[in-house]
């Protein structure tokens, strides 16, 4: 793999590879966190009331809430399995910006098509947001692979942080958008939100077009002038060596598999923590969004501040002291369930809760991106090492997300939900132990 040394880019391109996050964040904050999770549960439930909580598909009875969570980690599972063919093909003809465009356009459209889904058409509807779902995380793998290309090492961990921040920005915007449609329409929030799902495709599509703009488009005169065929099967075979490559490189191995385990919590809890409030505690929808707009804003804080930590204690350190921040995360979410079933207000709770998610939020997700980018080696393939990472993640949340819905329908009668807490607590425990001996590595080898 060619040896790349990247300076930082003029202001113009950094603040381009920004505005990505601020087009797509609208997609994991509406789609994934809020709306769509809060507007398929009332939908699905009120098309079949005869049915409880459980819909019918593909000839299966599903509790609503764990089709959510199987729906969401097929699509991570199908884009996974892509990955090594699409960032082989971007590498070698330099078409990170095409396969980014493509995929902005693929999820953008499923997140448009979500405004005819009526709770009835269920088919319908997980089949546009698995749509959306891949359409994001195909785009993301390319995305991210910008940031070594564009950045230098030392000014990483700002520039992934100012990335999520534009993020949270934009998202919040829309969210407050779509919230003021609610209000605006109190006779019909269901059309509220599926106009809401629109404007989230619109918006995506719509603003990645600054970063379409100005983003580099590679050296045309580099592109490989391999074959198609041989670039389908090349691509399995980059990330042979890369695997290899990781194997011996004890530091980049260990935080690996942190970033493994301890992404099956986190993504979990962020793709499921409406479900947790809107079925387990019964909150309004109203109140749930206002708190969802809440975090954003927190988090916007949490990154910029893990950030400056970073520079201050190290990477590893302050990803540590996250991750046990997560683990009471867990315990606190459990027992406020708890207090629900005792007849118990847990409002308040619940607010506070999520207040110590949005902090930890996104400057985890910044603080691993940019700790990643430092460990590998320096190379113009930056699509397939982060292909590997954006793999590691996503097979996580397939993880992460199967355990969770499965554990609520096997405890169903028995906790249900509540469970599938607890067991995200062990997720965190293995990956923190991997982190400290990915330190561990990074001491050894700086004596």
């Amino acid at each position: 793999m060619a040896k790349f040394h990247a300076q930082t880019a003029p202001k113009k391109i950094i603040n381009a590879w920004c505005m990505y996050d601020w087009a797509n964040s609208v997609y994991t904050l509406v789609i994934t966190t809020t709306f769509f999770p809060i507007y398929f549960i009332a939908a699905t439930s009120a098309a079949y009331p005869e049915n409880g909580d459980r819909v019918e598909l593909l000839g299966r009875s599903f509790v609503n809430s764990a089709l959510y969570d199987y729906a969401l980690a097929g699509a991570f599972l199908f884009i996974a399995l892509l990955y090594p063919i699409l960032t082989s093909i971007a590498d070698a003809r330099n078409y990170k910006k095409q396969f980014m465009r493509f995929f902005c356009y693929v999820g953008g459209a499923g997140c448009c098509m979500l405004y005819f889904f009526d709770g009835f058409n269920v088919g319908w509807g997980i089949f546009f947001f698995m749509l959306g779902a891949i359409g994001y995380s195909g785009s993301i793998v390319f995305y991210n692979a910008y940031l070594p290309e564009i950045a230098h090492e030392q000014d990483r961990d700002r520039i992934s942080a100012r990335g999520f921040s534009f993020g949270y920005i934009g998202s919040v915007i829309l969210q407050v958008i779509g919230f003021a449609l609610v209000i605006m329409m109190p006779e019909n929030e269901g059309l509220a939100s599926r106009i809401t799902f629109l404007l989230v495709g619109l918006w995506w599509i719509g603003f990645a077009q600054i970063s379409f703009k100005y983003l580099p488009e590679g050296n045309n005169t580099a592109r490989t002038k391999k074959g198609w065929k041989s670039l389908f099967t090349d691509g399995f075979v980059e990330m042979e060596k890369v695997y290899r490559q990781v194997k011996v490189m004890p530091k980049l191995k260990r935080f690996l598999r942190g970033f493994f385990f301890y992404s099956m919590g986190v993504q979990t809890v962020m793709l499921a923590a409406t479900l947790f409030g809107s079925k387990i505690l019964e909150l309004d929808a109203t109140k749930l969004i206002v708190t969802v707009v809440v975090i954003q804003l927190v988090a916007i804080i949490g990154a910029w501040m893990m950030s400056r930590l970073s520079e201050r204690y190290g990477n590893f350190p302050v990803l540590i002291g996250v991750i046990f921040f997560w683990i009471l995360v867990c315990l606190a979410a459990y027992y406020t369930a708890y207090t629900k079933e005792l007849g118990k207000d847990p409002e308040t709770m619940f607010y506070a809760l999520a207040t110590a998610v949005g902090l930890v939020m996104g400057g985890i997700q910044s603080l691993s991106r940019s700790t990643y980018s430092k460990l590998i080696p320096p190379t113009k393939d930056t699509a397939t090492y982060f292909s590997y990472y954006d793999f590691t993640e996503k097979m996580a949340i397939v993880i992460g997300m199967v355990s969770f819905g499965y554990i609520e329908e096997l405890t169903r009668d028995h906790g249900g939900m509540k469970n599938s807490i607890l067991a995200l607590i062990a997720f965190f425990a293995i990956g923190v132990i991997w982190l400290f001996a990915a330190k561990k590595a990074k001491a050894v080898e700086e004596e």
